[in-house]
C-alpha cells in the first residue's frame, strides 16, 4: 500500500467510525424519545420464577428476570436439557419476555484466587448465552459474588487481573450471541471484590467490548452509601438495573425508601433499558403491585 492509499484508508476508517458513533447516538435519542412519549417510563420487570409471568404481566410489568441455573441450564435433578426445552416452549406460549438472568455461576466455579475455573465458566457462558438468544433475551447479569470472592491472603491485584482476563474472553461470546453481559457490583457484606460502580467500570473498560457492560443495583448502592452521582459518572457503561429497599432488601413501598435521586440520575443519562425488582418477598402479589405503583410514581416525580 502506498502513502496515498494509506491516507485514504485511514480517512475512510475515521469516517466509518464517526458514522457508527452517530448512529449509536441517534439510536439512543430515538429510544429515549419513545420512552418520553409513553409517559417517561422505562421497562419494569421482576426477578422471579417464570410461573409468575402471567401474574406480573397482568399487574403491568413488561418482563421477567429469571435465573441462569434454574431456567437456562437446569441440573439433572431439575430436569436437565429437557427442562430447558419445556421452558423455551413455555415462553413462546405465554409470551412474556425473559429480558435478563441472574445467578450466572455457582460459588464453586472460581473466577479469582489460587484455583481458577475459567474454562468451565466460559463453557457455561457459551451455553447460557446460546440458550438466552433462543429465548429472545437481552442480558445476563454477572454477579456471582461467591465466585469472585478473593480468598484471605490472596493478592488483590492478581485477583483483579484474573477477573479482567476472564472478562476479556467473555466479551466475544456475548457479541457472538447478541446478549450483553453486565457485571454487577455487590455490597461489601456479600463479597469483597467489585463493590462499587467504579470497581465494575474498571473491569468493563479493561474488557473493552461493547457487549460487556455494567449493572447499577440501587439496593447495593444504597447499602454501601454509594450516591446517585456515580450513575451519572458511569452512565455510558450501564445497561441494566436492579432495585430493592436498603434495610432488608424489601420491595419498594414496604419501608418507604426514596429512590428519586437515583431515578433522576438514570433520567440524566437517558437510561432506556430494564429495571428489575430484585427483592425479598413476603406477600408476592400484594407487594409486587405496590412496588410497581411506588416505582412508577417516584420515577415520574424524579
Amino acid at each position: 500500500m502506498n502513502l496515498e492509499d494509506n491516507r485514504l484508508s485511514r480517512r475512510n476508517f475515521v469516517k466509518s467510525a464517526a458514522a457508527l458513533a452517530g448512529a449509536a447516538a441517534f439510536s439512543t435519542e430515538f429510544l429515549w424519545a419513545g420512552i418520553e412519549k409513553k409517559g417517561g417510563m422505562i421497562p419494569l420487570g421482576v426477578c422471579t420464577g417464570y410461573n409468575n409471568a402471567a401474574l406480573i404481566k397482568g399487574m403491568g410489568y413488561t418482563f421477567v428476570e429469571e435465573g441462569v441455573g434454574r431456567f437456562l441450564i437446569p441440573d439433572e435433578k431439575n430436569g436437565g436439557d429437557a427442562q430447558f426445552e419445556r421452558n423455551l416452549a413455555l415462553v413462546k406460549e405465554v409470551g412474556v419476555p425473559v429480558r435478563s438472568y441472574t445467578s450466572f455461576f455457582p460459588s464453586d466455579l472460581k473466577s479469582v484466587g489460587p484455583e481458577l475455573h475459567h474454562e468451565q465458566i466460559l463453557q457455561r457462558t457459551e451455553l447460557a448465552l446460546k440458550r438466552a438468544k433462543a429465548i429472545g433475551s437481552k442480558n445476563i447479569v454477572f454477579g456471582s459474588g461467591g465466585s469472585r470472592r478473593i480468598p484471605d491472603g490472596f493478592d488483590r491485584e492478581t485477583a483483579k487481573q484474573q477477573h479482567i482476563e476472564l472478562s476479556k474472553k467473555m466479551g466475544p461470546i456475548a457479541e457472538k450471541y447478541g446478549i450483553t453481559i453486565s457485571i454487577e457490583p455487590l455490597n461489601r457484606s456479600e463479597t469483597n471484590f467489585v463493590n462499587s460502580l467504579a470497581d465494575g467500570a474498571e473491569i468493563v473498560e479493561a474488557a473493552n467490548n461493547p457487549w460487556f457492560r455494567l449493572l447499577a443495583d440501587i439496593y447495593h448502592m444504597k447499602k454501601d452509601d454509594e450516591g446517585p452521582e456515580q450513575i451519572v459518572r458511569f452512565g455510558k457503561l450501564i445497561t441494566h438495573c436492579h432495585i430493592a429497599e436498603k434495610a432488608n432488601r424489601t420491595p419498594p413501598g414496604v419501608d418507604g425508601d426514596d429512590f428519586r435521586p437515583y431515578f433522576k440520575a438514570l433520567k440524566k443519562i437517558r437510561y432506556k433499558n430494564g429495571l428489575s425488582m430484585e427483592c425479598r418477598w413476603k406477600d408476592f402479589e400484594r407487594e409486587a403491585k405496590t412496588a410497581l405503583e411506588v416505582v412508577r410514581t417516584q420515577w415520574l416525580d424524579a
